[in-house]
């Protein structure tokens, strides 16, 4: 006679739980790759939507002359890195323009006014950033 564990099920019949099995460490894309493929006018070019996942990431491209005008992100810290091309990161009222060539890393810490503006080759970047809390209502003129 056989027990009900032999037969995938547990005490009274229902079935027994999968074991959970453990994440796996994976290659999601090759940027470089995607940045080379023929340019397009701009826009995500991969992102990470990994079910369980705590970070989200992009790969994104602007085209030359493309601006992100002057934002600041309240709540979560952004790392860009500049994966093809060539850009300007504005950092705030007063800063000095950065330039941005292929391998620049910047943090931009929440809370902190940035923009970015491509170069004449277009820029394409990977962005990570810890996943976005769900939507909230801000009061009227607070802006993100």
């Amino acid at each position: 006679m056989t027990s009900p564990s032999e037969h995938g099920t547990g005490p009274a019949g229902h079935a027994a739980p999968e074991p959970e099995q453990e994440p796996e460490p994976r290659v999601l894309c090759d940027a470089r790759a995607l940045a080379a493929t023929p340019p397009v006018p701009g826009g995500v070019l991969w992102k990470l939507d990994e079910s369980g996942r705590q970070l989200d990431a992009n790969v994104v491209r602007l085209a030359p002359g493309t601006r992100v005008a002057p934002h600041r992100e309240r709540d979560l810290d952004v790392l860009l890195f500049v994966v093809a091309g060539s850009g300007v990161l504005g950092a705030g009222t007063g800063d000095e323009p950065r330039q941005l060539t292929e391998g620049a890393t910047v943090w931009l810490p929440h809370g902190s006014t940035r923009s970015l503006t491509a170069g004449p080759d277009g820029l394409a970047c990977l962005t990570v950033h810890r996943r976005r809390p769900g939507m909230r209502i801000r009061p009227h003129g607070e802006a993100s």
